[in-house]
């Protein structure tokens, strides 16, 4: 094979890395600025009322927002919580919502994908439908 024809493919795709990386970096800077809105105007606000409103039914739990998150942590276990984040790993940025709670030894840890793309695709209804289902192993007595 030609060393031209080795060198024109590896141009090629030495362009194309960088042209789809850039775009990449592009699209989770807009979806990390559009993630903070959506966790300053709909999340925080929305998990610290259902806090408020567990506690008021004797139930222990706590707000945290750990580096560009929330978590909403029950105050008997750590390994107890509901927290909700942006992934950025992959090539579509996605909002997801993580949950983990324990019975004895048996740990259970969810992940489910609330929105790819544009985090303020979700609304307060939304969130609230996922908390609330999320929420059933924590409040069964």
């Amino acid at each position: 094979m030609e060393i031209s024809k080795v060198r024109k493919g590896l141009y090629d795709t030495m362009a194309r890395a960088k042209r789809d990386s850039a775009e990449r970096r592009a699209r989770t800077d807009a979806a990390t600025r559009a993630f903070d809105s959506f966790l300053n105007r709909i999340a925080v606000p929305l998990i610290r009322q259902v806090v408020n409103v567990l506690r008021s039914e004797n139930y222990a739990f706590s707000v945290s927002t750990p580096s560009s998150s929330v978590r909403l942590t029950s105050d008997k276990s750590a390994e107890d919580f509901v927290d909700i984040s942006l992934d950025t790993a992959g090539d579509a940025p996605r909002v997801m919502g993580r949950v983990s709670w324990s019975r004895g030894r048996r740990v259970v840890d969810v992940e489910r994908v609330l929105a790819s793309g544009d985090p303020e695709l979700i609304t307060e209804d939304e969130l609230l439908e996922f908390l609330l289902k999320e929420l059933e192993p924590f409040v069964e007595r």
